[in-house]
């Protein structure tokens, strides 16, 4: 069996999750508090960070890694291309999201929105929130630049780099964070990508003490 230590609302193991799924590998999902830093967890990972993956027969950590490994172990709806050029456009995209969308936007309004309360860590900071809510909007306009060009995000298939974007967005949507009506492009791509059943598991995802994600706004398709 397949086990994924993850969070609910990180993106990081969002996006694994959303690679198993479309592969249609059966997961075992345990919720681990990493930041309590357990010592078992600390065995299983060292950095003390979420995703780690058990799969055949190793510990895996680190999103990207996870998901190219198991993009390659089952080739069935592949996620990366073939072609070297389009490789490097995918991993392009997917760092974007991962570290500079992560610092500049989710890591600042999930950190202060939802981070803080799970972790009894005080009050949000409003300006921090605001330089996120700030940020996104350049990110946004990137996408539907993208968009503009492509039928996804890294070319004319869905890719790697589409999940890793759609992980970010989806935490972010889920507390009513993001104005789909900036870039009408972004509002289709997202709603061509939350349709995919790989996506359903993610729409019922709680965190102890917020709401489910129903009671929350919706997107308006």
């Amino acid at each position: 069996m397949i086990r994924l230590y993850h969070v609910a609302l990180s993106p990081f193991c969002r996006k694994v999750r959303l690679t198993l799924a479309e592969k249609k590998l059966e997961v075992e999902l345990v919720e681990e508090r990493y930041w309590e830093q357990q010592p078992d967890f600390l065995r299983r990972n060292p950095a003390g960070k979420v995703p780690v993956l058990k799969m055949d027969g190793m510990m895996m950590a680190e999103s990207q890694a996870i998901c190219e490994y198991i993009d390659e172990t089952h080739t069935d709806a592949p996620l990366m291309p073939r072609d070297p050029a389009a490789r490097y456009e995918v991993r392009r995209l997917c760092s974007w999201f991962d570290d500079k969308f992560n610092s500049e936007v989710t890591a600042r309004v999930m950190g202060e929105r939802v981070w803080k309360k799970v972790r009894k860590e005080g009050y949000p900071d409003s300006k921090t929130v605001k330089a996120g809510l700030t940020a996104i909007k350049y990110h946004l306009d990137y996408m539907g630049w993208l968009l503009e060009q492509r039928r996804w995000l890294a070319g004319d298939v869905m890719t790697l780099a589409d999940f890793s974007a759609a992980a970010h967005l989806s935490c972010l949507d889920y507390i009513s964070d993001v104005d789909w009506n900036r870039q009408e492009a972004v509002k289709d791509w997202y709603a061509k990508i939350k349709s995919r059943p790989a996506f359903r598991s993610l729409l019922a995802d709680q965190l102890p003490g917020m709401p489910p994600a129903s009671q929350y706004a919706e997107l308006d398709f």
